[in-house]
């Protein structure tokens, strides 16, 4: 192709398998500094959450498909560039939009802005829009969008006066809003911020109601002194409120009949849970789902770990370890440490609210995925709180793995260790190594289990339990005949 300059509104097709897309600009004194984004949309023109916008605060999606790749400047000139794999871009993504922000100013202020389309491939120049703007703080460029199965680039040239919160929330972003923001600029999608400012009610339960359902057939009731294969009574489960003392009560009948199914009646271990809290999962959370998948879990631990407790951590771009969940504390548990992280689209530091006792900044957690880093975290933990008992890991993410040689390292390294790695997928795509697991060869004993729900929250207490626990009696086994437990 050509070098071609447009105008606003023109198109033409590309026929390059990656691009770059270069927003250009020079500034002079008291002008501002610009940043280059993209948002990928479904048909709807809209993002599926807040993980489908990658920015300076968020520089790669889960895909790997579109990247911030930075700034360069040269002389008084400044470039900010994104790229763009069409071939990897997810089936469902139909625009890829092209935008940009500018910090302290209006683009209006800058001279010489353009848009450049290269080829990552060759270098070349595909096409070419110089931009006119006033008042406007942010800026559509152009978008990428498929037609009849080819990718095509439009113009759009189109500016906002609500700057990078305005652009973002048309789209569905949800927006963390600063004091003094106006309603336009305001998302009506529901928001997370650091800390609640009171006590809100317990959050809601996601899942249909219980049932014993199907999986449980000849169930007795609990007698007064439970064997190793009843439920156990756990200290603090008294304080709950009723509704969510029946529900465990139910919870903790039904982990004992999946381990009686598995041969692994009266087992203990240590159970640590683990939460992934990238952008992608906000969806997950705000729904609630997450809350009911720990309160789902709390069950698990009350039945295999001895007092009842569980140690718990969260992640995006890093870890952080949260206060250990007792169960009388689920609901204010819940309320205070069920949280995603955050994307702070004002400005790249806001002024920290206060947070509750034991809360995690969620703005230090960031919002991408390196669950590698929260595996060796976990690890370390294990190794220097030795138990009698082995450890079994439930861990929990929508995908987007990315770092498969990093994680693939860290668990063929965990092969030796009391540690039992349970990945459970909630319904997002590319779980990259963790899929594949079960047949990397080389590995003493088979340490990772991993299934996929589309809907976790419809998937019966039953079932879910079942999958959870089929592969770790069978680990506890072949890890006892190999004197690794």
């Amino acid at each position: 192709m050509t070098e071609t300059s447009m105008t606003k509104g023109g198109n033409l097709p590309v026929v390059a398998k990656a691009v770059q897309v270069e927003l250009g600009w020079s500034g002079g004194p008291g002008a501002p500094d610009a940043d280059a984004s993209a948002l990928l949309l479904r048909a709807d023109g809209r993002v599926r959450d807040d993980g489908d916008f990658v920015f300076y605060n968020q520089p790669q999606h889960v895909s790997g498909a579109v990247r911030h790749l930075g700034k360069r400047r040269d002389g008084g000139r400044t470039t900010d560039t994104v790229g763009v794999d069409l071939g990897a871009l997810e089936p469902e993504i139909e625009r890829v939009v092209l935008g940009a922000s500018a910090d302290g100013g209006t683009f209006g202020q800058l001279s010489g802005l353009r848009l450049r389309l290269l080829d990552a491939g060759t270098g070349g120049q595909l096409a070419l829009f110089e931009m006119e703007a006033t008042t406007e703080t942010a800026f559509i460029g152009g978008e990428l969008y498929r037609r009849a199965g080819q990718w095509k680039f439009r113009a759009v040239g189109q500016g906002y006066a609500s700057g990078l919160a305005g652009l973002a929330t048309d789209f569905g972003i949800n927006v963390d809003e600063e004091p003094g923001a106006t309603a336009s600029t305001a998302s009506s999608a529901p928001t997370f911020p650091s800390a609640p400012a009171a006590p809100a009610p317990t959050p809601a339960i996601a899942s249909t109601p219980l049932q014993p359902g199907p999986a449980t057939p000849g169930l007795t009731p609990m007698p007064p002194a439970p064997d190793a294969s009843s439920p156990r009574l756990v200290k603090g489960e008294e304080q709950l409120p009723v509704d969510m003392r029946k529900r465990l009560s139910l919870r903790k009948e039904q982990v004992a009949v999946s381990l009686r199914k598995h041969g692994a009646e009266g087992v203990t271990a240590r159970v640590i849970l683990v939460l992934d809290a990238s952008g992608s999962m906000s969806f997950l959370y705000s729904r609630g789902v997450v809350a009911d998948v720990v309160e789902r879990m709390a069950a698990v631990a009350a039945q295999l770990d001895d007092d009842g407790e569980m140690q718990a951590w969260t992640f995006a771009s890093n870890p952080a370890r949260l206060p250990d969940l007792a169960l009388g504390d689920l609901p204010e548990w819940l309320l205070r440490h069920v949280r995603v992280g955050e994307l702070t689209l004002f400005r790249r530091k806001k002024p920290r609210r206060g947070l509750m006792p034991g809360q995690v900044d969620m703005r230090a957690v960031g919002v991408q995925n390196e669950e590698q880093k929260v595996i060796a975290e976990v690890r370390t933990y294990v190794r220097e709180h030795p138990a009698a008992a082995p450890t079994l890991v439930l861990f929990f993410s929508d995908g987007g793995v990315y770092r498969n040689k990093e994680i693939e390292t860290e668990l063929r390294e965990a092969v030796d260790e009391p540690v039992f790695w349970q990945f459970v997928g909630l319904g997002r795509s590319n779980y990259g190594v963790l899929e594949r697991f079960d047949t990397l060869p080389g590995r003493r004993v088979d340490n990772v289990g991993f299934f996929a729900v589309d809907d976790i929250s419809g998937v019966p207490d039953a079932e879910l339990y079942d999958r959870l626990l089929s592969e770790f009696p069978t680990w506890m086994r072949e890890a006892r005949r190999l004197s690794i437990i």
